[in-house]
């Protein structure tokens, strides 16, 4: 069998990157370690079989291995996914590969603006230059954003989305749009002066954790102007400028005005066990979760802190593994409906806009669409 020589230093990087030594690379590829051994000396000893299997687990072509320059990171990542790697570094091909993804889609999605005439839009708010208050700044997206009170996290998306910012929720299968159920990553921005991204985990049966997730992000691209990839912890850190992206996600979902509505002395007489139930319709009626409430009652001094940590300890106490909402089996009855639920609903109307204007075929509209066959592609057709 024909075996063949690569350029090692391209191996190197790629296992630098994802943090693994040959033995740990000869064990997810099942290549054998002496052969990897081999390989990285330049020798002739992969067959074209053995580095197709370790180019689909870096998410590069055979070619990349084969090319006798070394690696030149700034012509393989764009500088937003620079940004993101050096806040965190990302060792995961998996997600490496789902960032890639994301930043290809909005590609497409800025082609197929362009070919009906809808370039993106100017997505920044206004928001008066000396001020600096995120509380202020938080209402003045909210006013930009025209959300008054919503109980779901599909309106507060599409008024994102209407300003212009691509928003996309990861699927909750497995996929070229999976974040792995096991990552800690919960959401990242991608900051563009046109179609910036937003990516956000898909969370079952936790809109509220959604949609705080989704205006964490909004204030990384509003605030800070820069690419951001945050973890479950972020969420509630208080520090830094994951201080300020939580101050502005609580005070946007959850003005001032919306808390005056609460009873602070009922909620005071109650026990930690009784404040989910206590607060549940306020949860319901802002889409936000009942932690985030009770954040906001302690920061504008409503209630005291020890009241919100009480009822982090009772929680993180009840938690369970396999119970957080993330891993439970979701229905797959509407498949057709999932590149809306991923892409959001602007982005699919451009590629069917495209296909009824035959800017596209079926098939590249197919390929856009997450691989929809052409029946589920005629289904979605009619829903939307």
């Amino acid at each position: 069998m024909e075996r063949m020589a690569i350029n090692p230093n391209r191996l190197q990087w790629c296992m630098s990157t994802a943090e693994l030594d040959v033995e740990s690379l000869a064990k997810k590829v099942k290549v054998a370690k002496e052969t990897l051994e081999s390989a990285m000396q330049a020798k002739e000893a992969l067959t074209i079989n053995q580095l197709e299997k370790i180019a689909k687990y870096f998410n590069q072509s055979l070619l990349f291995f084969i090319e006798p320059n070394d690696v030149i990171e700034e012509r393989i990542y764009s500088p937003q996914f620079r940004t993101i790697n050096n806040q965190r570094p990302i060792t995961s091909s998996k997600l490496r590969a789902f960032i890639e993804n994301v930043e290809k889609q909005r590609e497409v999605y800025a082609s197929l603006l362009e070919a009906i005439g809808e370039p993106p839009i100017d997505w920044e708010p206004d928001i008066p230059a000396n001020t600096d208050n995120i509380k202020i700044i938080s209402g003045y997206v909210r006013e930009w954003l025209n959300i008054s009170i919503s109980d779901n996290f599909k309106e507060i998306r599409q008024a994102l989305e209407d300003k212009g910012i691509m928003v996309i929720v990861s699927n909750g299968y497995n996929g070229k749009w999976q974040i792995e159920k096991d990552s800690p990553i919960c959401g990242f921005s991608l900051y563009h002066d046109v179609l910036p991204i937003i990516v956000v985990k898909k969370q079952v049966n936790n809109e509220p954790r959604q949609a705080f997730t989704l205006m964490h992000e909004l204030a990384h691209l509003i605030l800070h102007k820069s690419s951001f990839i945050d973890n479950e912890k972020n969420l509630y850190s208080y520090r830094g400028k994951e201080k300020d992206a939580n101050d502005f996600a609580g005070n946007l979902l959850i003005p001032d005005i919306f808390l005056d509505e609460i009873d602070i002395n009922e909620l005071l007489n109650l026990n930690t066990s009784e404040y989910s139930s206590y607060l549940n319709n306020y949860r319901k009626k802002y889409c936000v979760s009942v932690d985030t409430i009770l954040v906001r009652l302690s920061r504008n001094k409503k209630i005291p802190q020890e009241i919100y940590q009480n009822y982090r300890d009772y929680v993180d106490k009840k938690i369970k593994p396999g119970k957080d909402g993330i891993t439970k089996s979701i229905p797959r009855r509407y498949r057709y409906r999932e590149p809306i639920n991923i892409f959001g609903k602007n982005f699919v109307c451009t590629v069917l806009n495209n296909l009824y204007s035959k800017n596209i075929t079926l098939v590249k509209a197919s390929t856009y669409l997450d691989n929809l066959t052409l029946d589920k592609l005629r289904e979605l057709k009619k829903y939307v």
